[in-house]
């Protein structure tokens, strides 16, 4: 399993299990937020916002925060000021990190992330110390009931994806972030509703871990990022084999 894989495919089970704590409400108010003031609060005009917009209703987020959140980033509403932060960090077995964060106090998410990479066998790392081993693209990932690969790849690739990962239950679409907006119109035009899809950091080069004490701190390190209340996304370059995890 790979980390930007890994990532995808956890990602969509966590979503279940931080709905039952609020951290999904929480984490999409955010992103509206942020999504409304740069690009306005028409979702006819903001892909961005179109997209989280079906994140909200496929979490069953009431209506009225959605619209709060919507219009504190246009101005309407009075609101905090968010912060777009990214850190990157080495994990146990040299595995690179970048953490995504939206956060209203910087000094309580350095901390956080900062703690959390050194208990769980890691270090956060200076800017721009490991980010040349990431890739940003645009990605989307599709439930394999939704579509066939023929169908999926026809349809994204002549919207500008670059890149169709077939993960068994789940499809994986990576394109160029200049293309982001085309292919998501190309999907919703299609009547394919992603179960997710970011701007997300893929790995460039994947670094194999090959023994299950390893694997198994790489993961923990990964996940309790995931659980802090200020990070968006966590990405790794981990490729760990299924068996080493039990």
């Amino acid at each position: 399993m790979s980390g930007h894989s890994k990532w995808a495919t956890t990602k969509r089970h966590k979503a279940a299990v931080d709905a039952k704590r609020g951290k999904i409400f929480s984490a999409i108010s955010k992103d509206l937020t942020l999504a409304a003031k740069a690009g306005g609060g028409d979702p006819e005009t903001n892909a961005r916002l179109r997209t989280l917009l079906a994140k909200a209703k496929a979490a069953n987020m009431p209506a009225d925060n959605v619209d709060r959140a919507i219009k504190k980033g246009t101005g309407e509403l009075p609101g905090v000021s968010y912060e777009e932060i990214v850190y990157e960090g080495y994990g146990p077995g040299g595995i690179g990190f970048i953490v995504e964060v939206t956060t209203d106090n910087k000094n309580r998410s350095v901390a956080a992330v900062r703690s959390t990479f050194t208990k769980l066998g890691g270090n956060l790392a200076t800017s721009g110390a490991l980010s040349f081993n990431f890739t940003r693209k645009g990605q989307f990932i599709i439930n394999a009931e939704k579509t066939s690969e023929d169908a999926l790849m026809e349809l994204v690739l002549d919207a500008g994806a670059e890149d169709i990962i077939n993960n068994e239950d789940h499809f994986e679409v990576l394109c160029p972030i200049s293309e982001y907006d085309a292919v998501s119109a190309a999907l919703e035009k299609a009547g394919i509703e992603p179960d997710d899809s970011n701007l997300a950091y893929i790995p460039t080069n994947l670094v194999p871990v090959t023994d299950a004490e390893t694997a198994q701190k790489v993961i923990r390190l990964e996940e309790t990022l995931d659980d802090l209340e200020d990070v968006q996304n966590v990405y790794a370059n981990y490729d760990i084999d299924d068996s080493l995890l039990g």
